[in-house]
């Protein structure tokens, strides 16, 4: 199959005119993909296939295909270190960007020419374990040429309990105990947030007879109704943006609003109006600490419209969990977590602009289920999971990290 795929991917780009070049040649390919014949097409798809079951059997979250910075490799990430696999097929510039066309339908290779990034889901029945796997798949361009990111979206969703959070963090959480309220699940790239949202999400759907509309881009595992019904409406192809989808999930009857992300103002400031109307919000941001992410929300936006926002969020706020995968010393990882509880003292410091306040509180909050990044890398350290070095690099206050080894 990979010879055959390869003569395909060869004799494709062949076709392509000398005096077609740069940008052009991606354009040139675009517009010829369809006088791929259906079976070569097959050929084609099972190839990518096969390196998706391999990535899957070797346990890589992500791979790589495709553009000038691969040096014709397809690279995997492996426990977090990425590396070339030296015993798959390479693949020049031209053969991996028609490869990865072949894996587009018609509207987004449309999108891509226009947008230069592709956001979208893909699957295929893996025939070792007789299951569909799902990915979160990014396409983009690298100079002039075409290149893609894959992620394996995990078939089994962890539980809250094996995150390890506090019971009253769970609690705060949780739908039943509080009506409404913004929770906000920050990090990092790659730091496992889309895994913490899920496990929100399976947690209610287990007991909860509530409506929840998820609303991301693009939708990663999908959830199958148990005591909740829950809509998966996927940026791009369901809906037009996270905030039409969020003003729309108004009109839709929802108990609990999932945004796979705040990350423009518009989003940030539809998501603070619903949660003000009665909600539930669950949603995620790219920052590493607590502090950071309240900072964040209220520095998007408009500075006209800041104090009326830093008003609303610290009304609306909830709970912040802030995390990162960290590698441990069997070379794995493990989630360490910063996880802010909104006490009546937090709001305040929120609405008086003193943040810089909150870092202490959490220090203090351990009663109420909160931890500081610092404190969460050394209980993993005392555990022996983790080592010093990795407890000081992955910390966000080094100066209170050295402090707190001093201690031990």
């Amino acid at each position: 199959m990979t010879n055959e795929a390869k003569e395909i991917l060869s004799n494709f780009t062949k076709k392509v005119p000398s005096t077609v070049l740069g940008p052009q040649k991606i354009n040139f390919f675009a517009e010829n993909i369809k006088e791929i014949q259906p079976e070569k097409k097959h050929v084609l798809m099972n190839f990518a296939n096969r390196i998706l079951a391999i990535m899957i059997e070797r346990q890589a979250s992500d791979v790589e295909i495709g553009g000038y910075g691969t040096d014709k490799f397809i690279w995997f990430r492996i426990h977090g270190i990425k590396s070339r696999v030296e015993d798959l097929p390479r693949l020049t510039e031209d053969e991996a960007s028609v490869l990865i066309l072949t894996l587009l339908n018609l509207n987004q290779i449309k999108h891509l020419l226009v947008s230069r990034n592709l956001d979208f889901s893909y699957s295929f029945l893996h025939e070792k374990s007789e299951k569909n796997v799902r990915f979160r798949a990014d396409c983009y361009f690298d100079l002039d040429t075409l290149a893609l990111n894959m992620r394996a979206i995990s078939e089994e969703i962890r539980t809250l309990e094996s995150l390890e959070l506090h019971p009253n963090t769970i609690k705060m959480m949780s739908h039943n105990y509080i009506k409404f309220g913004l929770a906000l699940i920050t990090g990092i790239t790659g730091s496992g947030k889309s895994t913490t949202l899920d496990a929100l999400i399976h947690y209610h759907n287990q007991f909860d007879p509530c409506h929840i509309v998820i609303i991301s881009a693009p939708i990663e595992y999908v959830h199958l109704s148990n005591k909740a019904i829950i809509r998966h409406r996927e940026v791009g192809r369901d809906v037009l943006s996270f905030k039409e989808g969020v003003i729309q999930a108004l009109r839709q009857d929802p108990d609990i609003i999932v945004i796979g992300e705040m990350r423009d103002p518009d989003t940030i400031l539809a998501a603070l109006e619903v949660t003000d109307t009665g909600h539930k919000v669950f949603s995620t941001l790219h920052t590493s600490s607590a502090t950071e992410s309240i900072d964040r929300i209220i520095g998007e936006v408009n500075p006209v419209e800041q104090d009326r926002v830093r008003f609303r969020l610290a009304d609306v706020l909830t709970t912040v969990i802030s995390q990162k995968l960290v590698p441990t010393v069997d070379g794995k990882r493990a989630l360490v977590k910063e996880v802010l509880i909104v006490t009546p003292s937090v709001k305040a410091a929120i609405k008086n602009n003193n943040t810089s306040e909150i870092y202490a509180m959490i220090v203090q909050g351990g009663p109420q289920g909160m931890i500081t990044m610092e404190q969460d890398l050394i209980r993993l350290m005392k555990q022996r999971r983790i080592s010093q070095d990795t407890a000081i690099a992955y910390s966000n206050n080094k100066t209170r990290m050295l402090q707190l080894l001093k201690g031990i």
